[in-house]
């Protein structure tokens, strides 16, 4: 132990990520996620309205129900744009970055020698448009630790390639 040396660090000198130019998902994810989201409320709102429906003492409180419902609407719909527009993923020399957030920011950065397994997915409505979802797995974890939607299915794919050649180089 007499050759260990614990040199600090200058933190101003790091990379920086917030000087990364990220890539934004799909434009038609937008309506994705509007689908999505119109197909969950009319499942929800369907079966509220039954329950006002068969409940005789309660329908004087379904007008005001109403009301709060188409706010709650509008809110998910905002919240949801300002998400879209806030995520951006990028690829750098020896990492992945995912950004996403509504209100506060969050950045994921995973280096690529901490990558275990890559898929791909496309759900029903995404299928329709050409987009898919890059679900990016380390190790420790039952679920993936980025996932990135929005991205067109050839470009998802050659982003699956290239992830897989980095796990390959380092086996």
């Amino acid at each position: 132990m007499e050759n260990f040396t614990n040199t600090t660090i200058d933190t101003t000198q790091l990379p920086r990520f917030e000087e990364v130019q990220f890539s934004k998902l799909h434009p038609d994810y937008w309506k994705v996620m509007l689908i999505n989201t119109a197909i969950t409320f009319l499942i929800l709102g369907v079966a509220i309205g039954f329950v006002f429906y068969f409940n005789e003492g309660i329908r004087d409180f379904a007008v005001y129900f109403g009301v709060g419902f188409g706010i709650l609407v509008g809110l998910t719909i905002v919240f949801s744009r300002i998400g879209f527009q806030k995520r951006g993923f990028a690829f750098r020399e020896h990492d992945v970055l995912f950004q996403s957030g509504v209100i506060a920011t969050k950045t994921i950065v995973i280096p690529y020698n901490r990558v275990q397994h890559v898929a791909l997915h496309e759900g029903l409505v995404s299928r329709y448009f050409g987009l898919a979802k890059v679900e990016i797995f380390t190790a420790g974890g039952s679920s993936s630790d980025i996932e990135i939607p929005g991205i067109e299915k050839e470009q998802a794919e050659n982003i699956k390639q290239l992830l897989m050649g980095k796990i390959q180089k380092q086996l």
